[in-house]
């Protein structure tokens, strides 16, 4: 074991990792690209989803909210909300109208955003269908 490392081994061996990992890389792209089809639920969106991840952004609930494991960690997970709520659009738009003006002294709370009908039932179809969507089973738990 006398040999001496030398800049054509050191070469060689990032040559050979550098192709190696970009084979691998090449191999789980393809490998994720047949598998996401299978599990996208894209052809259920509608006009109202559509409007409740509008107004999602607009009142920038992701600034609080995680989503799927994106976003803030302020307030809890909303990518199984629907579920979490018995799978109730009700209890979610029950939820939403019944925060306080200025919140609870004293605590973190989500704020009153004064909604509309219509975009109470497009938050909720909104977190209903991002609840449907095949995760792989994240978050592991319902508490998110």
């Amino acid at each position: 074991m006398s040999e001496v490392f030398t800049k054509t081994m050191a070469r060689n061996i990032f040559y050979g990792g550098s192709i190696f990992f970009f084979l691998l890389l090449l191999a789980l792209t393809f490998d994720t690209q047949g598998v996401l089809p299978e599990r996208s639920n894209n052809a259920n969106i509608t006009p109202e989803i559509v409007l409740g991840k509008k107004v999602w952004e607009d009142h920038d609930c992701i600034g609080c909210h995680t989503i799927l494991g994106e976003g803030a960690y302020f307030a809890p997970e909303l990518g199984n909300v629907y579920k979490r709520f018995g799978n109730s659009k009700d209890a979610i738009i029950g939820f939403i109208k019944s925060r306080p003006k200025n919140g609870i002294p004293g605590r973190r709370s989500m704020p009153q955003f004064n909604l509309t009908d219509e975009q109470l039932n497009a938050v909720a179809e909104f977190l209903k269908w991002t609840s449907e969507v095949n995760t792989s089973n994240w978050p592991p738990n319902i508490q998110g």
